[in-house]
């Protein structure tokens, strides 16, 4: 008999908590940071995958039974391969950042979605937790956010007193990531410290309930 998600160590409130550290880390280096170039971007976006691909794969033996791991695995792998592909020196310039996160973006995003609206009809709610689908659509969205930003975009503009600056995709491009990831943070750390419904007690019998 499969050890039910009551009785594990860990559930699906430690995936969702470990989720949100990471992209809250994420989230605060590209924020307090004033560089925003594809190298930054990349190494902020390698770290930040490599971790979750770690999480995924953890929470895949101590979290969810047998039967109901396909979609962290998945996950972890995907998640993995974007990493590793962001973490090349020689590869982290701006075409490779837009390649990258928009593939990672589209990919695990549908993954997420797909996964959650199935597992819904299946009525393996346990499984796949409310944030699979808002978050999966969060990540789609930066995946059409960065493929509608033009990796070639430069606007010139001046702050009287400070100087001047100059607008670019990538510095856009690596601040929609900043933003998805604090909110990814945000919502998942509500997620994991709201109070969990009790799980339903199966209807007794027709003839217990009458003896």
């Amino acid at each position: 008999m499969a050890t039910s998600s009551s009785a594990r160590t860990f559930d699906v409130r430690h995936l969702q908590l470990a989720r949100a550290f990471f992209a809250a880390v994420a989230a605060a280096m590209v924020t307090f940071s004033s560089d925003h170039s594809a190298s930054v971007g990349l190494a902020v976006f390698s770290g930040f995958t490599l971790a979750t691909a770690l999480v995924f794969a953890l929470s895949a033996w101590l979290v969810f039974p047998r039967g109901a791991r396909a979609t962290v695995i998945v996950l972890a792998v995907v998640s993995a391969v974007a990493g590793m592909a962001a973490s090349v020196p020689s590869w982290r310039e701006t075409g490779t950042f837009f390649a990258i996160v928009i593939a990672w973006a589209f990919v695990s995003g549908l993954v997420e979605v797909i996964a959650a609206v199935l597992d819904r009809r299946a009525g393996r709610t346990a499984a796949a937790p409310r944030d699979g689908l808002l978050i999966g659509i969060l990540t789609l969205v930066l995946g059409v956010g960065l493929l509608v930003t033009n990796p070639q975009f430069a606007l010139g503009y001046a702050i009287e007193g400070a100087g001047s600056f100059t607008l670019t995709g990538i510095v856009i491009a690596v601040g929609l990531f900043g933003g998805y990831a604090a909110v990814v943070a945000v919502f998942l750390a509500i997620a994991g410290f709201s109070p969990r419904r009790p799980e339903p007690i199966p209807a007794a019998p027709t003839e217990e309930a009458v003896s």
